[in-house]
């Protein structure tokens, strides 16, 4: 045994001292060039943001720009930047919302790439190699660029085989020295008690330590909104909502076609119009070839899109400040366990996709992800498809690179490609590394188009996003005291808008009572208030589902709660954007079929319908006592008059109609207005398997039981006050 442990110490010291000398000998070779902080000044910014009117006058001056960029994900939004911020008079047309499709569906860390490095290392692959190194520097630099948004967060990789333990140490360590001088935090390895203290959730039996590394975390939907803003005060014209119909070409004098504009439509006011352009910039993410066929019909196809799916569960799941990495799934794949905005999330599944507005995440990717995560849990933690709080998935715009004859092959980092027509193409590559994509596309931009911006390289890497200039971890405090917001607010309007949560702040309406004096929630379970609607408006949303899903992130945290709030959202961007009484419910019957599609509301109703009915006989005697208790008059089920009568007696009066029915569509499984007695013991089923976390309905009825019983017993005379029964 003690030479087997030599054997794999000299190994692992090898390897480690060998991934040293490689990193140190390839930087050397391929040192990439630093610009000096001193000679490239960011330029200041605007300190008012233009109103999305005054953007859309802007598109239509029928100026030309330098640059228009087709796509408002995290790529398009970092090429608006960077564009702008060289002096280059720039525009960015999103057909959606800005962070509408991938940006806002990801895994929320930024990260370098950890089995990527272990690809480098063990096949010699210089091109995996310098992916991960530029991923790490980018990383340090988001941290750096948006405090506020962004945090470092310690990953735990539990090891359950001791001789994986060196073998992973040396892993980690080196994706520290490749990050070098950039790296977040040191990697250190955990013995079994550490580990168990740290992440108590943790499966005890056979583990041998753990090794814990850093990555980043955000909130990657405000983050892509976040740069678009910073962009727009730098003055880039960047509208959301306005799709490109078509493409638009010149001669250019030798008798070449190119590109000088597009055709555009507003998809708020319904008009179209043209803008002209010099370069056009293709970062239309998973639809990059919709965009390269509207410039040439016969191109041959680069997308490959594979869907990831995420599921979101309750806080309780794991710590608040430790995640958790699966590197070994039952089929190859990695599965992350990560703390998110007080829950928890879990993913990503890797399937090929088709290409869709409207990515939906089935029940076998769900069960998937939940069948890993119990693989390292302990029995303590049961794990139920009814904790499912939201799900949703995300098209990765995987390609292959038309720069090279063989196409076969998957692009392993971002390509940019400038078509004959001067088409700027930039696809693949990951969120982490959009600063450094924005930056080869816009040099690609200047050199294929002969633009003369007026700082030759970028300067984004030193600049601050939207938010970031005045923030401090402790800025919360000056909120809570200068206006009287409760700490848990305070905090999140700290940690999502930065140094304009004094802004916000401003707009909180007062709440009549002593503490906290402004602040209304909208919702009682999130720190979100009605002040963040308003806010959100001049942010650009102009939806109902902009604001649910990406203004705040409720969809992606608990669907059922984002259903609740929505018609006290709709209200409140009714009134800011003049909303008539059709218009509202357009916007939400809009909003719950998103809800449903993409956010995993349809997919859990559907579980709900599948469970079989498994209770016991005496069991389904009290739930029928329970349901014929609630239906008083006998009718055989129970209406939304029987459940408002039902809460009316234990003081819940002043419960809304759109409270009633979504008590009432829990349970309500075949969307007929009322509960039958199957589907209420379906539910009560589904609660004592797990499949569902909990019921209002059923908590009512248990109550309702509770009180119908005490009543019983008041009305009983005892033997000794009837004499006896003579």
């Amino acid at each position: 045994m003690s030479s087997r442990m030599f054997k794999f110490g000299v190994t692992a010291a090898s390897a480690c001292v060998g991934s040293v000398l490689a990193s140190w000998s390839i930087d050397r070779w391929n040192s990439p060039h630093v610009v000096s902080n001193a000679t490239q000044r960011p330029p200041k910014r605007k300190r008012t943001l233009p109103l999305r009117e005054e953007q859309i006058k802007s598109l239509q001056s029928g100026e030309e720009f330098d640059v228009l960029i087709i796509g408002g994900g995290a790529t398009g939004a970092g090429c608006a930047l960077d564009s702008v911020t060289r002096g280059l008079k720039t525009a960015l047309v999103e057909l959606d919302d800005f962070a509408s499709g991938t940006s806002s569906r990801s895994t929320k860390l930024i990260h370098g790439g950890v089995r990527y490095l272990q690809k480098a290392i063990l096949g010699l692959d210089l091109e995996q190699y310098r992916m991960v190194k530029e991923a790490l520097a980018e990383r340090a630099t988001m941290l750096e660029s948006a405090p506020h948004l962004t945090h470092p967060l310690p990953i735990m990789l539990p090891v359950y085989t001791w001789w994986q333990v060196p073998y992973y140490w040396v892993g980690i360590k080196a994706y520290d020295l490749v990050a070098g001088d950039r790296n977040v935090k040191s990697s250190y390895y955990l013995s079994k008690k550490d580990a168990l203290e740290l992440f108590p959730m943790l499966k005890k039996d056979k583990l041998c330590g753990a090794i814990v590394y850093y990555d980043g975390q955000q909130d990657d939907a405000r983050m892509c909104l976040a740069v678009a803003l910073t962009a727009a005060r730098h003055g880039a014209t960047v509208c959301n909502h306005v799709e490109v119909k078509e493409l638009l070409k010149k001669d250019d004098g030798s008798g070449k076609q190119v590109l000088c504009g597009a055709k555009v439509k507003d998809h708020i006011s319904g008009k179209e119009f043209t803008v002209k352009a010099k370069c056009i910039v293709n970062a239309a993410g998973p639809f990059t070839d919709s965009i390269r066929k509207m410039d040439n019909p016969t191109v041959k196809s680069i997308c490959c899109p594979s869907s990831g799916v995420h599921i979101v569960l309750p806080g309780y799941y794991s710590p608040d400040q430790m995640g958790l990495l699966d590197p070994s799934t039952s089929d190859g794949r990695v599965i992350f366990f990560l703390p998110w905005q007080r829950q928890t999330i879990a993913g990503t599944t890797d399937l090929p996709c088709d290409i869709t507005h409207t990515p939906t995440p089935t029940e076998d990717e769900i069960q998937f992800i939940l069948s890993e995560i119990k693989n390292y849990l302990n029995a303590d933690v049961e794990v139920r498809r009814g904790d499912v709080l939201s799900a949703w998935s995300g098209i990765r715009p995987l390609v292959s690179d038309p720069n090279k004859e063989d196409t076969q092959s998957l692009a392993r980092n971002h390509i940019v490609h400038v078509s004959p027509s001067n088409l700027i193409t930039i696809a693949g590559g990951k969120w982490t590394t959009y600063r450094a994509m924005a930056e080869h596309t816009i040099d690609a931009a200047i050199k294929a188009c002969n633009l003369k911006p007026e700082r030759a390289e970028a300067v984004t890497a030193y600049l601050k996003i939207e938010g970031g200039q005045g923030w401090t971890p402790t800025m919360y405090i000056r909120l809570v005291q200068d206006f009287g917001l409760e700490c848990e607010v305070a905090q999140h309007l700290a940690k999502s808008y930065g140094d304009r949560a004094f802004a916000v702040s401003k707009m909180a309406s007062l709440t009549g009572k002593r503490w906290p004096i402004i602040g209304n929630r909208i919702h009682p379970e999130f720190p979100y208030i009605d002040a963040e609607i308003r806010y959100g408006v001049r942010e650009y949303a102009c939806t109902a589902v902009d604001m649910i899903a990406r203004r705040l992130r409720l969809a992606f945290l608990n669907v059922q709660a984002a259903s609740e709030a929505l018609p006290v959202i709709v209200d409140i961007m009714g009134e800011e954007l003049k909303w008539s009484k059709d218009e509202k419910e357009r916007q939400i019957k809009h909003a719950t079929e998103f809800l449903a599609n993409e956010m995993g509301h349809t997919v859990n109703r559907t579980s709900k319908e599948r469970i079989p009915i498994k209770l016991s006989k005496e069991e389904i005697q009290t739930y029928i006592k329970r349901f014929q208790i609630i239906d008083k008059d006998k009718k055989g089920y129970v209406s939304i008059n029987d459940i408002r009568r039902a809460l009316k007696s234990f003081g819940d009066a002043d419960v809304s109609g759109e409270q009633l029915h979504e008590i009432l569509k829990e349970i309500d499984t075949n969307m007929n207005g009322q509960v039958e007695l199957d589907e209420y013991l379906q539910m009560m089923s589904a609660i004592k398997t797990g499949d569902v976390a909990y019921s209002r309905f059923a908590r009512m009825a248990e109550l309702e039981e509770q009180k119908h019983e005490a009543a019983n017993l008041k009305q009983k005379i005892s033997v000794d006050r009837s004499g006896g029964g003579l």
